[in-house]
């Protein structure tokens, strides 16, 4: 009896997946996708980035302007700093413990870490050659055509892309989940959305949206010199870049807080 139960589960499990096979990604959406990437770095390897400029942060009431700096290393190291006028604040994503990671701190004082559930969506969300976008050729990321539409009064073509696990019901694909909205003329990512939680609470989602606009060339590849972060529709962070550089060779000790 004992082996006849195994086997019945067994067959129950198979079942379950041929009903239910692993998502695949679209041939459009990763032809788009690789669209992209081709007009934001001309076929140069980006391996990281460095861009400064001028802030603006908004929360509610209390508008503050200074100075920022982001840099990212790879797709899973990202760092911002920003100098303003009512104090300084450090985020940093990176990878610990083979799992994505993050921490922020407040005028130079204890770091305090991301709840995990936030660390999935992109780390280099300010620079979208750096993104889940470049990940067509990874069997862990899935990508979906939705359709060309309007977005900001804009032409796009909208891409969906997360990331899956064999250990998964479906979780990491909505922690992950994050929409590519693409210039139909240049291809280049004229926003990016996703979804973030309280640190408490990783049933319940914010809207969170990254736009571009400005794009200049830098040695060959396209930097947005405007970035505008939002949340649930309301922009909270506006950066002018002032400069830009990239492959500077940025240690992993920039993205962690000690």
């Amino acid at each position: 009896m004992h082996r006849l139960a195994v086997v019945a589960v067994f067959l129950v499990a198979v079942s379950a997946v041929a009903q239910n096979p692993p998502p695949t990604s679209d041939p459009q959406a990763i032809s788009l996708a690789q669209q992209s990437v081709a007009a934001l770095t001309g076929g140069v390897a980006v391996n990281d980035i460095t861009l400064n400029g001028n802030a603006i942060s908004t929360w509610g009431s209390d508008n503050e302007s200074g100075t920022a700096m982001l840099e990212a290393k790879g797709t899973a190291e990202s760092r911002v700093d920003l100098n303003l006028s009512g104090g300084t604040r450090s985020d940093v994503r990176n990878i610990t413990s083979g799992v994505p990671a993050g921490a922020w701190n407040q005028d130079g004082g204890s770091a305090t870490a991301y709840a995990q559930h936030n660390c999935w969506i992109d780390a280099a969300w300010f620079f979208p050659a750096l993104s889940s976008l470049t990940q067509a050729a990874n069997p862990n990321f899935i990508f979906k055509y939705i359709g060309q539409e309007q977005h900001g009064g804009v032409s796009v073509q909208h891409i969906r892309v997360f990331q899956i696990a064999s250990y998964d019901s479906g979780t990491l694909q909505r922690l992950s989940t994050t929409n590519f909205y693409l210039d139909v003329n240049t291809n280049l990512p004229l926003a990016i959305g996703a979804r973030v939680h309280a640190d408490n609470d990783m049933n319940t989602d914010l809207s969170t949206e990254v736009r571009f606009a400005n794009y200049q060339p830098v040695n060959g590849i396209q930097v947005p010199f405007r970035i505008q972060k939002l949340l649930n529709g309301v922009v909270v962070l506006d950066v002018t870049i002032t400069t830009a550089a990239y492959n500077t060779g940025l240690p992993d000790s920039v993205f962690s807080l000690q």
